[in-house]
């Protein structure tokens, strides 16, 4: 369908004058809101793990038509969040063609506009914006500026055109009037200057603003929505009360509460299709990739103010892919299969997302990584071995037996050892993790084994030896000889 060109085109359209100048962007999304509702669609496709938390308060925030905040630590969704609003607009809007504020056709507010209008009347050419074309986002920063935002007299638009500096043909529009019928967004809040927060009070109470001090009433429809991290209010900047006061709902994100919810949000995000290569990504791998940010966010040496973002897991999955992608190229192996090796490899996708408390710092964020990363697996060792008897194992190396594997090491290298060690496959069959039709997997699932085991003090490991046995208190081994040689007396 061939869209309207001109005014009158519009006007013969299904584009009625009085919906177009009655019908705010709130109201907009708030009735796009309404029949997604009704036809049972989703609201933030791809958003997981809010459904029953911030989804209905953004949801009830919207149809009250209220400009909104999200508050949350880093790696939380919310730029996402805010972007996928762009889903409620609808897919086409006229607007004068050339205006920079995107100006309704029948109701222009800018003066250039008006005089088009007064001289072309229905022949004022018209153009269609797009929902995506609809969205501003700003992230704001120190040296954000009211001119920014608002906008500022332009002297070279007025000395060309002869304007007085107080006529509108003389102003430069800033990112806020641009955003007229659309959506504004400002990333980081508190990270704006005070004095600009100040700026914001006109547009979002009286829904209008002025530029340099002159009496120019512009009367924006603009829903602003904002994203923030809580303890930046006490960090770099903060919020200032009348600015919390103008926004209608505060709503607050979270990480994910649930392992299942984690791995789901890490599977969508991570880049997990290496151009077509055969990999297996085992499920006991992505669960202890996961397990590291849970483990992590309640680890007294980390910041919990500061978070461990959701981008953790993600860069991790893909770094350990990695190192299994690297180890196929130098064995000649014909699949990618990830091993518990492979997530040690990943150490530097770990560290620099870290904040460390004193404690922290004084080990180290590699040594405090090895922590988390043993914590997880140990983990995810309990849930799949848990009730397996691993005895023998132990007992193999407390009889002195040693094994050393390496992370570039082949699968059949990797088996040839593992079958020395007593009842290392049988207890890695009995998991129903891999049969030994998948020997990749099964190296896998060993590792997980030995590693769990160490994790649980069981076994020794160390780099220069390998897996051993486990280290003994010199008390508890002075006592145990001491018992044996009673028993032989």
């Amino acid at each position: 369908m061939q869209m309207p060109r001109t005014i009158g085109e519009l006007k013969a359209s299904h584009y009625s004058q009085a919906r177009l100048t009655k019908r705010s962007i709130k109201d907009e999304m708030r009735e796009n809101l309404i029949g997604k509702l009704e036809r049972r669609e989703a609201i933030f496709p791809g958003i997981v793990g809010y459904d029953d938390s911030a989804i209905p308060q953004i949801v009830n925030a919207i149809l009250s038509r209220h400009n909104l905040i999200l508050l949350g630590l880093r790696g939380q969704a919310k730029s996402r969040i805010l972007r996928e609003m762009v889903g409620l607009l609808d897919e086409w809007m006229p607007a004068i063609a050339g205006c920079e504020i995107n100006d309704n056709p029948y109701s222009p507010i800018c003066k250039s506009c008006r005089l088009t209008l007064a001289e072309h009347g229905d022949d004022t050419p018209v153009t269609f914006i797009s929902r995506d074309m609809r969205y501003v986002e700003k992230l704001a920063t120190p040296d954000v500026t009211i001119a920014d935002l608002i906008g500022d007299l332009d002297p070279i638009k007025a000395a060309r055109g002869g304007h007085l500096l107080s006529d509108e043909l003389t102003i430069h529009y800033g990112l806020l009037p641009r955003a007229n019928r659309g959506i504004f967004a400002i990333n980081e809040l508190p990270d704006l200057a005070g004095k600009v927060q100040v700026g914001l009070f006109n547009i979002m109470q009286e829904g209008d603003v002025q530029i340099k001090g002159y009496p120019i009433r512009m009367p924006l429809d603009v829903m602003l929505v904002f994203s923030a991290n809580p303890e930046d209010y006490t960090a770099r900047g903060k919020i200032i009360t009348p600015l919390k006061d103008r926004i209608g709902s505060e709503i607050h994100t979270h990480y994910p509460a649930t392992l299942e919810e984690g791995m789901e949000i890490t599977r969508q995000e991570a880049w997990l299709g290496r151009d077509s290569q055969k990999i297996y990504l085992p499920d006991f791998i992505m669960r202890a990739v996961e397990q590291i940010a849970f483990e992590a966010r309640k680890d007294q040496r980390v910041d919990k103010r500061s978070g461990v973002s959701q981008r953790l897991p993600i860069s991790v999955i893909e770094n350990v892919l990695s190192n299994a992608e690297r180890r196929r190229l130098a064995t000649g192996e014909e699949t990618v299969v990830p091993r518990i090796s492979d997530i040690y490899a990943a150490l530097p996708s770990i560290t620099g997302k870290l904040e460390l408390e004193y404690e922290g710092e004084q080990r180290g964020a590699t040594a405090v990584a090895r922590d988390i990363i043993r914590a997880a697996v140990c983990k995810t060792f309990e849930e799949y071995f848990d009730h397996i008897d691993c005895s023998a194992i132990v007992s193999w190396f407390d009889d002195g037996g040693t094994l050393r594997v390496s992370d570039s090491d082949s699968a059949d290298l990797c088996l040839k050892g593992f079958r020395r060690v007593g009842g290392l496959l049988n207890a890695a069959a009995e998991s129903g993790l891999a049969s030994k039709s998948q020997p990749a997997v099964m190296v896998a699932v060993c590792e997980l084994l030995l590693e769990g085991l160490h994790a649980q003090k069981k076994i020794s490991r160390s780099d220069e030896r390998g897996y051993t046995a486990a280290k003994r208190e010199p008390r508890r081994q002075e006592y145990e000889s001491f018992n044996r040689s009673r028993r032989i007396n």
